[in-house]
């Protein structure tokens, strides 16, 4: 009897056993199939901005955590000025911190490079994760590597102190990160592609092909919502003599500052291109005249008084002319493209005007 009784203690036991095991068998399952189904949203994204919010948003979500952030090392401004094009002007995202060095991340990983996984200290980990509006208590810091070197660092936080215990398993984690860091590069490879045919090389910003594509959108926006559009066509004024006098090394120097003047004094949300040669064109998008036009003088005025150096030394001196139009709202005209071209024709018939009044001045154009 005694011995039946055990057995059956025994075999129960086992049952117990088979039973917790099996259904950590399903559990696993359960996050493989997660995980299958989140890597797989990564790998079809080319967006970056996608991407990044697929990893903070969806991740967060399907695997229940209560804190996830995303640091990236950024010292180029890269992945800033990509997430400005792709979401209009405004780099921010929730969970999302820009690095401009390695300091804070080599301070967190040192040389070894691997997983941290174990209980939340505010002295060493407030810089990566803000646990006093989460109230996390365990967290696990994942190194994002490219080609060996620290890229970044994905932050994963818990208000339950077993989840990421220390010596916990991290295979699914370091998967994860793996991914995310190829997918990383792939999506910046990506855009990088795209600017080498719709950057200027010389200048640095869109060229006319970019412009030409925007200026279209920015049209279709506009007259959907009922919003202002103003154009600016800017074009240096006698520049032809700044290279003969200088020489075309000079003369390009001179359009590079020229392009960073006139940057430096736009809104978030504008956008500048190189039209060709000396002149630039610009986009203001919800601008009406009287603000596109104090613009404008500005960028004028910022230009007249500003000193430019030639390679000897010698100071340039150079003006712009200016010219600016407005897209006229309640247009009868419907094709897109000969608005379009109306529109920035328009522009450049006022600088041309500008040209003709004596350069170095601002005309703006109302139909």
């Amino acid at each position: 009897m005694l011995l039946e009784n055990a057995l059956q203690t025994e075999n129960q036991r086992l049952r117990d056993q088979l039973q917790t095991l099996l259904a950590e068998a399903r559990l696993n399952e359960q996050k493989m199939h997660r995980f299958d189904q989140l890597e797989r949203c990564l790998i079809r994204t080319r967006s970056l901005a996608e991407l990044i919010q697929i990893l903070l948003c969806d991740f967060k979500t399907a695997f229940d955590h209560d804190a996830v952030t995303l640091l990236l090392i950024d010292p180029e401004y890269e992945i800033a000025r990509i997430l400005e094009e792709e979401k209009g002007g405004d780099a921010k995202m929730a969970g999302l911190v820009l690095l401009e060095s390695s300091f804070v991340l080599t301070n967190l990983y040192g040389d070894n490079l691997r997983p941290f996984l174990g209980a939340f200290d505010a002295g060493r980990h407030s810089a990566i994760l803000d646990s006093s509006s989460c109230g996390c208590v365990s967290v696990a810091f994942l190194p994002l590597l490219s080609q060996g070197e620290l890229i970044g660092s994905l932050n994963i936080g818990s208000r339950k102190v077993e989840r990421f215990a220390t010596g916990s398993g991290t295979d699914f984690l370091e998967r994860l990160a793996a991914i995310f860091a190829i997918c990383l590069e792939n999506a910046l490879n990506h855009e990088r592609l795209k600017l080498m045919g719709l950057t200027d090389p010389l200048t640095g910003v869109n060229n006319r092909r970019y412009f030409e594509s925007r200026c279209l959108e920015e049209i279709t926006h506009a007259q959907r919502h009922g919003l202002p559009l103003a154009c600016m066509f800017l074009d240096v004024d006698k520049f032809k003599r700044i290279n003969d006098t200088f020489g075309h090394q000079a003369g390009d120097e001179v359009l590079r500052n020229v392009a960073k003047l006139i940057k430096v004094q736009l809104r978030a949300g504008d956008v500048m291109a190189r039209y060709g040669g000396e002149e630039f064109v610009v986009l203001l998008p919800q601008a009406a005249i009287p603000p596109a036009c104090d613009i404008a003088e500005r960028i004028r005025a910022t230009m007249s008084s500003y000193s430019f150096q030639s390679l000897s030394g010698e100071s340039i001196q150079v003006t712009i002319s200016i010219g600016v139009s407005m897209l006229i709202a309640d247009s009868a005209e419907r094709d897109v493209s000969t608005l379009a071209e109306k529109f920035v024709g328009s522009a450049d018939e006022a600088l041309h005007q500008a040209k003709r009044d004596g350069r170095n001045r601002v005309v703006c154009k109302v139909d």
